[in-house]
């Protein structure tokens, strides 16, 4: 569409949605390679696509507005754009660029936003049992910005690679020589989960297979984590044997980046840390309890995916109400097993 010259996309805000984002929008900077590509994002996903050459800008919204502020600080900044992309389904996404005035307004007609746009998408994923980067992608075919329907073409193979900036590397080299790393092979534990408990492999088998690694394979073994996950790194420290280097707390998305390409092998549940490695095609195993892997799993060759598919699963809850078995299933020495046979590639 010839009429196009300023995009702006409405970014999701949670890391896995951010990365699994990637491949729309690498395919709207395909589509409109002379059109001006800005992205608004929630600051603290942001860096995820600093320096990846997907967009010409990036618009950080700041942390600590209320919703009214947002809104006062978001609208001004999007008066100059002719088409805003909404991959988030939230109301407010959708109000921003309509108080801004862009005359094109496309995204899904969820959360009663529907009159806010002006091409409403309906979303076909979940009939269709397919994976959740193909959101954002049936988004630009549904608006008609994409002649390719990305459902239904077997040949489009989604991309939402990224790279990690060098002096990420080096930060993350520092933060480890600081703890007294530096050794190989390395491996990173990411024992937590945003959602809940439900997506939570136990800390005393995250203990356990990281005492086995340390012990047959003299491993460095690092844990990461938000700030909130500290006392669950903390009590798995108290169940080893050695002690791991602990990072939980410490870094940010681009410290993980340069983390994760200078790691070895990453063991995780299913989270956004476990997105960010994906596209980095960091070595990596999965553990999937309450959610699906079909709809929300890492998108690598590289990543090895354990879910016992017990009667109950996926329920997508939370908190699991009964007795954890799908994470029940999942032993010690299955963890332990796809970690040597990984390691030893």
């Amino acid at each position: 569409m010839a009429d196009i010259r300023r995009i702006v996309v409405a970014g999701t805000n949670w890391i896995g949605d951010a990365v699994m984002s990637v491949a729309g929008l690498r395919e709207l900077r395909r589509l409109y390679p002379e059109a001006h590509l800005a992205l608004l994002v929630r600051d603290w996903v942001a860096d995820i696509y600093q320096d990846q050459h997907l967009v010409d800008e990036l618009i950080r919204i700041p942390p600590g507005l209320s919703l009214l502020q947002r809104i006062l600080w978001v609208t001004p900044r999007l008066r100059s754009f002719d088409l805003a992309v909404l991959f988030p389904n939230a109301f407010v996404n959708a109000l921003q660029p309509m108080l801004a005035g862009v005359p094109r307004r496309v995204g899904y007609a969820a959360d009663g936003r529907g009159w806010l746009l002006t091409s409403r998408a309906r979303s076909r994923i979940k009939q269709l049992n397919r994976h959740q980067v193909y959101s954002y992608l049936d988004l630009l075919f549904q608006s008609e910005l994409s002649p390719l329907d990305y459902l239904e073409d077997k040949t489009f193979v989604p991309r939402t690679a990224l790279c990690p900036r060098p002096q990420s590397i080096e930060r993350s080299r520092h933060l480890l020589e600081k703890k007294g790393g530096g050794q190989r092979p390395r491996v990173v534990l990411n024992p937590g989960a945003f959602f809940g408990a439900a997506k939570r492999w136990y800390p005393d088998r995250y203990a356990a297979v990281a005492d086995r690694l340390m012990l047959e394979q003299a491993a460095e073994i690092v844990l990461i984590g938000s700030s909130g996950e500290r006392n669950l790194a903390e009590h798995i420290q108290t169940l080893m044997k050695r002690p791991p280097i602990i990072l939980t707390g410490e870094t940010n998305l681009q410290d993980l980046m340069g983390l994760f390409s200078e790691c070895d092998l990453l063991i995780t549940n299913d989270s956004g840390p476990m997105h960010l490695a994906a596209a980095l095609d960091t070595p990596q195993i999965a553990l999937f309890g309450s959610t699906d892997e079909v709809a929300t799993g890492p998108l690598s060759k590289q990543a090895h995916i354990i879910h016992k598919h017990v009667a109950c699963s996926p329920c997508l809850l939370r908190e699991c109400p009964i007795d954890l078995r799908c994470f029940d299933g999942i032993e010690i020495d299955e963890v332990l097993g796809k970690a040597l046979t990984l390691l030893a590639c």
